[in-house]
């Protein structure tokens, strides 16, 4: 979505048709548009952190917004967001539920157990759900996160990835903020940024 490629992801139950919104970057009609083509309810917008091409169609769509408590000032802040540096000035609508390390958020019959990866943002996190982690812009197929940014720490990023998410088993599917999917065994077997 948009011009920075963020991949926004659309998670529901089947059977209620609850669904949640994992970073809404842009394009909020071809998000609505799949919404109601699949006859979901939108429950809530979960931003795993509060750079402007994750959060940029928040605004767009009327339900809470979940951000972890360490980034909720990026929301409206485009200097925090670097929104103002890419020329788009974002400001989204404020969180309703500030998340921490440990909650579950249920859409439906899902639970979704957030997990704090500070790096990239302070408040970055990261979503697993059984065999699958949403991992937002802390862990990609072959690469990490940025932390050249304001904000951003190194040391952070490459703790959060070796002690919360290198513990999953191999088998666990990663679906980052950008790029491709990937597993936890391929990036400790591939990702160069790990060696």
């Amino acid at each position: 979505m948009g011009p920075l490629g963020v991949n926004a992801y659309l998670l529901a139950d089947p059977v209620s048709k609850d669904a949640c919104l994992i970073d809404p970057g842009a394009d909020a009609d071809r998000l609505k548009d799949c919404i109601k083509k699949h006859g979901f309810n939108l429950r809530c917008i979960i931003n795993t952190h509060g750079h402007g091409d994750h959060i940029g169609a928040n605004a767009s769509f009327k339900v809470p917004i979940y951000v972890h408590e360490a980034d909720k000032d990026f929301l409206a802040d485009p200097d925090k967001n670097m929104s103002r540096f890419f020329f788009f000035n974002i400001i989204s609508p404020p969180a309703e539920r500030l998340l921490k390390e440990g909650d579950i958020i249920e859409i439906g019959s899902i639970k979704l157990k957030v997990i704090h990866t500070p790096g990239h943002t302070p408040g970055s996190i990261a979503l697993a759900t059984g065999n699958v982690i949403f991992t937002g812009d802390t862990l990609f197929k072959d690469s990490v996160g940025r932390t050249d940014f304001d904000y951003g720490s190194s040391a952070a990023l490459f703790d959060s990835i070796r002690k919360k998410l290198l513990v999953f088993s191999d088998e666990t599917v990663i679906y980052p903020g950008h790029g491709a999917p990937s597993t936890i065994g391929d990036e400790k077997k591939g990702n160069q940024f790990l060696a």
